[in-house]
């Protein structure tokens, strides 16, 4: 993600979220804001983490000649969550959502520099323990700058960190306990993941296992009547129905070609284009599932080198368009929240050429809801479950949705 298309869709993601949730109050109707407003937090956290090691550069294989074991991460974040009195509080409740932004720092890990993150997102109860006491979960998406990327002359022995701008990835659980009205302490574990999405070399990623611990002030307390309405509220029957969603996507990817025996990267950038047409049953208001019709164009697909160099340049060669598309069918099941829906895929190509496309395909999701049923499309493609493919940076549209709007009553 090595430049500033990366960063814009990104901060196009951001805008749209924060605007659909400040426009949620003028689209509810007059019940539901007689009934209550927003909830709004302020979170302050501190996040210990192991970094797995998986590579000798972790193992005093790098310029400093120290084992880099651990890192440390502050972070500041806002949530909201939706309105007393709406269906999505009827749904969803005690789910927060919003935007947070975090510094790290590797023990050691001079060579990686100390990059800045800037994220999306959610966290919502799983159970309440009584007395104040909770178990959640939250995720985080978003995109982090600030690393020093593999360079060979300034930065020779990383050979995890491709760029200055990486993709981050964060899951946890943790335990939430109310001390006051307004103030509630947090504390869990979780695992993070930085990666560029295949977008430049290298690209190992960097993975971490750790805690958090932190405080949660509720900056616009809800009055006990609200609590209490929020408590006794029934969510409506949900109208199951299928709907058929339409995304177009596309984006860049480097590419590792065998060459003598190992992989060579290719100094080009390939482009990556696609569609899918996926028609989903919607079970309920939190998920949904259903099959996609997949069309690729990838740029790298098949692509190829002789054994011989040509002076100092390995020579890399493109093969027929016939050998750069497929045609594949995936099974697909997703998440739903409000505002973002989560989704996984397994699929494989039916009509292809070449040996790039055989195998299975994995796709991982995040849709960011713009409208009721148009979306931003952010996911990325796994080849038989190990092998990083490409990202998928694209939009979407919903047709026949019958859910109804989570603003309303």
């Amino acid at each position: 993600m090595n430049n500033r298309i990366c960063f814009l869709l990104m901060f196009v993601a951001f805008s749209f979220s924060k605007a659909f949730g400040q426009n949620l109050l003028t689209k509810t109707d007059s019940t539901s804001r007689e009934k209550g407003g927003y909830s709004h937090h302020i979170v302050v956290e501190f996040r210990p983490a192991s970094v797995l090691s998986s590579s000798p550069f972790y193992k005093e294989h790098n310029g400093q000649e120290q084992r880099i074991r651990s890192a440390f991460s502050g972070h500041l974040k806002y949530s909201f969550g939706l309105p007393t009195g709406s269906l999505g509080k009827e749904v969803f409740r005690n789910t927060e959502q919003g935007i947070g932004i975090a510094y790290f720092s590797f023990r050691g890990g001079q060579e990686f520099g100390s990059p800045v993150a800037t994220y999306l997102f959610q966290n919502a109860e799983i159970a309440n323990l009584g007395k104040g006491l909770s178990l959640g979960y939250e995720w985080n998406f978003g995109l982090s700058t600030g690393w020093k990327p593999y360079n060979p002359q300034t930065n020779p022995e990383n050979l995890i960190v491709g760029s200055r701008e990486n993709a981050y990835i964060n899951l946890g659980m943790f335990l939430k306990w109310r001390l006051m009205d307004r103030l509630s302490l947090t504390g869990g574990v979780d695992i993070t993941h930085f990666s560029n999405g295949n977008t430049e070399y290298p690209n190992a990623g960097v993975n971490m296992l750790g805690g958090k611990i932190g405080l949660q002030y509720d900056v616009s307390k809800l009055a006990a009547a609200e609590v209490k309405a929020t408590n006794t509220l029934q969510a409506h029957a949900f109208p199951k129905h299928i709907s058929y969603d339409v995304v177009i996507f596309g984006s860049w990817r480097r590419k590792g070609v065998y060459s003598f025996g190992s992989q060579v990267a290719s100094p080009h950038k390939y482009p990556v284009v696609g569609a899918y047409f996926a028609p989903m049953y919607n079970v309920s208001y939190r998920f949904r599932t259903g099959l996609s019709l997949d069309g690729i164009y990838d740029g790298s697909a098949n692509v190829y080198t002789e054994d011989y160099i040509v002076g100092t340049q390995q020579q890399f060669f493109k093969p027929n368009w016939n050998q750069q598309v497929a045609l594949g069918i995936s099974a697909r099941a997703e998440y739903i929240m409000p505002i973002f829906t989560i989704g996984i895929g397994l699929g494989k190509n039916v009509l292809y050429r070449g040996a790039d496309f055989n195998g299975t395909y994995q796709s991982f999701a995040l849709k960011i809801g713009t409208s009721r049923s148009s979306f931003l499309h952010i996911g990325y493609n796994l080849k038989d479950f190990h092998e990083p493919n490409y990202l998928m940076l694209g939009l979407g549209y919903r047709f026949h949705n019958k859910t109804p709007s989570f603003l309303g009553h």
